[in-house]
């Protein structure tokens, strides 16, 4: 399978305007979710992870009692792919569910 190709400054800038909460640090995108209690950010770390897995990429995930940072980038491609885009896309759908 070819490695994913590295996104323009242009269309990072584009697709970050259609995912709310979501900023370019670096070379990755990031974001913070929070929830009302520890056990439903698991959840939400638990539904990630098996989507992630089917996606067959995978994000930096940091638990922080009720937050969960997400911290996304494609190393292959030195950069946001994407695949970075689709699973931050996805990652909603999880968060609102």
């Amino acid at each position: 399978m070819p490695a994913a190709s590295k996104l323009s400054d242009i269309e990072i800038q584009r697709e970050l305007g259609t995912l709310a909460g979501w900023t370019r640090k670096g070379e990755s995108l990031v974001k913070t979710f929070s929830f009302p209690a520890f056990m439903a950010g698991i959840g939400f770390v638990d539904r990630v992870a098996v989507a992630a897995e089917k996606m067959d990429h995978h994000p930096d995930l940091e638990i922080r009692y009720t937050k969960i940072a997400v911290t996304l980038s494609t190393h292959s491609a030195g950069g946001i792919t994407g695949d970075d885009i689709a699973l931050a896309r996805e990652m909603e759908k999880i968060a609102g569910q």
